[in-house]
């Protein structure tokens, strides 16, 4: 191989590298911010008014009303998570304890920042378990589209998911239901419309997670035809970046071979994606359609 061939690959693989480096920091960045809310909406909204939500949080707050608001909700969140953790770290790949530690670290500290409020910011425990439970889903949302992980039960139902043939959503239904359920027992709450606030944030912020992470990862498939279909392609590749396929076609009317780019990206990525074009080659014809889902790398994983 030439050296002009090998400095062209080195320069490549650096940007590669500098692309990957800054995919991760915005990602790690983003799942901070995503997780304010979370904790905004569990130290303002729901432990004012008594109300147990589901996975590691609820199961902190019942310790925290339990020890009579000794033990703060920060504290035993990071200690049951380290040991959660700890045994991750033998169990699943080490990938998915660095991200959910970083997670968890970025979630205690919320807890810490903002303090518990005295008095609830919405009276109506109604209302304050559906607002909450749309921003608390809208931020986990945000966390799993930058594969992230706050945590708690998603850690206990990876394990068991490695272990015994049960889905993730029936381990986290569960453990949501057994925590939510057992707040009853508690001296401050024993009132069953108190579960069912709980039951009715979880149900919210479910929904509120799926429609946040349907809206992130729409993705949208190209079919553009251009003689310059070279140079768009080499654009498209570098400085969107996304793969680039060219298909070998025929005009049926002008019997002229055509090359045709085919892409596959997310659906915020289209707006760069036609401007690159229109940059290059105004008159070149452009197909968009939406795909209902797309895996891989670079996209969603593919389930086992």
């Amino acid at each position: 191989m030439s050296s002009n061939k090998l400095t062209e690959l080195e320069m490549r693989l650096n940007k590669y590298r500098k692309f990957q480096a800054f995919r991760t920091a915005k990602e790690l960045l983003l799942i901070t911010l995503a997780l304010f809310p979370y904790a905004f909406a569990v130290n303002r909204m729901l432990v004012p008014h008594s109300i147990v939500t589901g996975g590691l949080t609820g199961l902190c707050e019942i310790i925290y009303f339990a020890t009579n608001k000794y033990i703060p909700i920060w504290l035993s969140s990071f200690v049951i998570n380290m040991c959660l953790l700890t045994v991750a770290f033998k169990v699943v790949n080490w990938q998915f304890c660095v991200r959910t530690l970083y997670g968890v670290v970025s979630l205690v500290m919320w807890f810490k920042l903002i303090p518990i409020a005295d008095e609830p910011m919405l009276h109506d425990p109604f209302m304050a378990s559906i607002v909450s439970g749309v921003l608390c889903g809208i931020g986990l949302g945000l966390v799993f589209l930058n594969n992230g992980s706050s945590g708690g039960t998603d850690i206990v139902a990876t394990i068991v998911n490695k272990y015994w043939h049960v889905t993730l959503g029936r381990v986290l239904f569960y453990c949501d239901l057994i925590i939510i359920s057992s707040s009853y027992f508690l001296p401050n709450v024993h009132n069953i419309e108190i579960i069912m606030f709980g039951l009715c944030f979880t149900f919210i912020c479910t929904m509120a997670v799926d429609w946040t992470m349907r809206q992130g990862r729409q993705s949208v498939q190209f079919f553009i035809f251009s003689q310059k279909y070279e140079e768009i392609a080499d654009a498209i590749n570098t400085r969107i970046p996304r793969g680039v396929t060219i298909l070998d076609g025929e005009g049926w009317y002008s019997k002229k071979p055509i090359h045709v780019i085919t892409v596959l990206a997310r659906k915020n990525e289209s707006n760069r994606i036609f401007r690159l074009v229109h940059e290059i080659d105004p008159n070149a014809f452009v197909s968009q359609s939406e795909t209902i889902g797309v895996f891989g790398k670079g996209f969603d994983q593919m389930q086992k």
